[in-house]
């Protein structure tokens, strides 16, 4: 069958799949890198205005080490195919954003519970794993944090406890409401 095929085109047509197909991949992963942007992330108004400026008050914006985690650190996972999975989910924000779901602030404060708890979920079901990729337990300084930090960080990690469970509202502001890492 490919026999005939190459005697009655040659290898043109394969030629130019091939370099559609790489052309295809670059493509597809510049559109990942791009959306993976905080500028990218904060350019919709809903974020840029709400979201983005609560966590301009954080210290994952400011702090003395001047290291900044971005909303795509925190947000998007580095392994690719949860990566994948989480643009996908994220579809229905793009659909939020056009269809005028949070417009205003109100709007955004309505739906905070949601996303909140959308996020942490998340969080929790992968272990923290945004916040592990920046933060090493192995190399917490027990030296460098008060005593009670300590005791409360030895007994969450003998619970089996990950960082979300006690860190939650850490870059964003908590929800009104009975919110709280045991619901989840």
């Amino acid at each position: 069958m490919f026999k005939k095929f190459f005697q009655k085109y040659g290898v043109v047509p394969l030629l130019v799949a091939m370099f559609v197909g790489a052309g295809l991949v670059v493509a597809s992963n510049a559109a990942l890198e791009f959306t993976s942007t905080e500028s990218f992330c904060i350019s919709c108004h809903e974020m840029g205005d709400n979201a983005y400026v609560e966590y301009q008050d954080s210290i994952h914006d400011r702090n003395r080490s001047g290291k900044r985690a971005t909303c795509p650190d925190c947000h998007i996972p580095k392994e690719f195919f949860a990566k994948i999975w989480r643009k996908t989910i994220a579809a229905k924000e793009v659909y939020y954003h056009f269809t005028g779901k949070m417009d205003t602030p109100e709007e955004y404060e309505e739906h905070r519970y949601e996303m909140a708890l959308s996020v942490w979920k998340r969080m929790k079901a992968n272990d923290s794993q945004s916040c592990r990729n920046c933060h090493d337990v192995d190399k917490m300084d027990p030296e460098m944090q008060t005593e009670e930090t300590v005791d409360r960080h030895t007994k969450g990690f003998a619970e089996g406890k990950t960082c979300i469970d006690c860190h939650f509202a850490i870059a964003h502001y908590e929800p009104e409401g009975e919110l709280a890492p045991e619901d989840l």
